[in-house]
């Protein structure tokens, strides 16, 4: 074979990929990267995941803020109406806009474009399919970050009309009278808390007997009970059957505790998780081996059982998190450059994006009693936060948990608003190995919603000011 025509190959352009992409061509390597949706640049994430999701929460939480939230502030309205095409006209150029801006950071770090399925052609090459034309390129390495795609149900296959995946429950063009939603993960209570938010009734079917299973739990019973407030109908350890589609109408068939029933709606949202997205890429003539999940094995340098074959983000093992395949290629790159480089799992922060937010990292309670860990609590409501009761948000609280013995913190649970960017202090306090005393004695500005933390913190010594 002739010299590699680069050092790096990044097979997908999602957050992982494009990230590792970027810091490669920072550390010198010719760099190329595949992707092979057209104009798909972002991966999931930017074009049909986090970015236009989180955009459809935030139009929607501004309606329903119109309608159950100005009067208090004094704000008065008039008859509230809104433009769903409207809506995903925003969502989409926002996603636009990222997208073009991904691809306007390859130009700036000189890293080729390829667009097309890429599939491990053996000794470093890959070749890139593109409709009836095969382009073969070669390098030194192949980082292999193609992420995950939406798992089907046998029993409910998609047909990208009435039974969706979140691709297609983004899209939306009237707002469905009747949605159910399987899966009460993050994605089935985000998407489900927009389209309730727009007026559409909504039944959140879970199979186990609790939401947000990866969470704590007292946290996720407090955000359910926020949730049923706001409308939303959940049907615990509850299985869907089957379904029957007559006339654009869905009759799903349930099995529940109390025995089997049914329940009719518009549209059915299957959200039970995702998978990794490894068909095609010629895995098994390469070499690359799979674990029993059908996730690629890498060790601690993110090598697989190929040579000169790396894989990072949703295809291997961990949480499908947009933020710990970024830290992966981030890490993977680095070590190929032969720096220092680790991603700490133990803060790898998670959010639920609904309204409260829950974010959390480190340990849940479930997980400390699980590992034997003699553990204290600190608790702080945002009842008793000053900032909270000024924005009117004081739903909520902070958790956190210590070791008993070293008061090391193992774990940050937050339930309030904009959870999503305070729970950042936790991350850091967890990557440094913070006390939760360390925590309490830091400063944290007046008023805002942080110093629940502080007091959370306080509460772990139960000696907590403002309760």
């Amino acid at each position: 074979m002739s010299d590699p025509t680069f050092d790096l190959i990044v097979i997908g352009s999602g957050p992982g990929g494009y990230v590792a992409a970027i810091r490669a061509a920072q550390l010198g390597m010719k760099t190329a990267c595949v992707e092979k949706v057209k104009e798909g640049w972002g991966g999931t994430c930017l074009n049909v995941g986090c970015i236009p999701s989180k955009a459809l929460l935030d139009s929607s939480h501004l309606y329903y803020e119109a309608q159950h939230g100005f009067a208090t502030h004094g704000i008065k309205t008039g008859k509230l109406q809104f433009d769903v095409a409207a809506m995903l006209e925003r969502k989409n150029a926002i996603v636009k806009g990222l997208t073009t801006g991904v691809s306007g950071l390859f130009k700036k770090n000189k890293i080729e474009k390829y667009q097309g399925t890429a599939r491990l052609a053996g000794g470093g090459a890959v070749e890139i399919v593109n409709g009836d034309s095969v382009e073969r390129i070669a390098a030194k390495r192949i980082l292999l970050a193609s992420g995950s795609v939406p798992i089907e149900l046998p029993n409910l296959p998609f047909d990208g009309e009435t039974i969706v995946s979140s691709t297609e429950a983004l899209c939306f063009n009237t707002v469905p009278k009747r949605l159910a939603v399987i899966g009460a993960g993050a994605i089935g209570l985000e998407l489900g808390s927009v389209w309730s938010r727009l007026g559409a009734e909504v039944t959140v079917i879970e199979f186990l007997p609790h939401i947000a299973p990866t969470m704590d739990r007292g946290m996720t019973r407090e955000l359910k009970k926020l949730l049923e407030k706001q409308g939303l109908t959940f049907m615990m350890e509850t299985k869907a059957k089957s379904a029957d589609i007559k006339k654009g109408k869905v009759t799903l068939t349930l099995e529940t505790p109390q025995g089997e029933s049914a329940l009719e709606c518009d549209k059915v949202l299957v959200a039970v998780g995702r998978k990794p997205c490894t068909e095609g890429l010629n895995l098994d003539a390469a070499g690359v081996k799979l674990n029993e999940r059908g996730r690629i094995i890498v060790n601690e340098k993110f090598e697989t059982s190929a040579q000169g074959v790396y894989a990072i983000g949703d295809v291997i093992g961990g949480a499908m998190l947009a933020h710990k395949a970024e830290e992966e290629g981030t890490a993977a790159v680095e070590m190929m450059a032969g720096h220092a480089a680790h991603v700490n799992y133990d803060a790898v922060p998670a959010v639920v994006y609904t309204h409260p937010e829950l974010a959390s990292v480190g340990m849940s309670e479930e997980t400390a009693k699980e590992k034997g860990i003699d553990y204290r609590v600190g608790k702080f409501p945002f009842k008793a936060n000053g900032r909270a009761r000024c924005m009117d948000e004081d739903a909520g609280l902070v958790k956190i948990l210590a070791d008993a013995k070293t008061d090391r913190m193992l774990g940050m649970h937050i339930l309030s608003a904009r959870a999503s960017d305070i729970i950042a202090e936790g991350a850091i306090a967890m990557e440094f190995h913070a006390s939760a005393e360390d925590v309490a004695r830091s400063v944290h500005a007046h008023p805002t919603l942080p110093e629940a933390i502080k007091e959370a913190a306080l509460a772990v010594d139960k000696r907590p000011i403002h309760i």
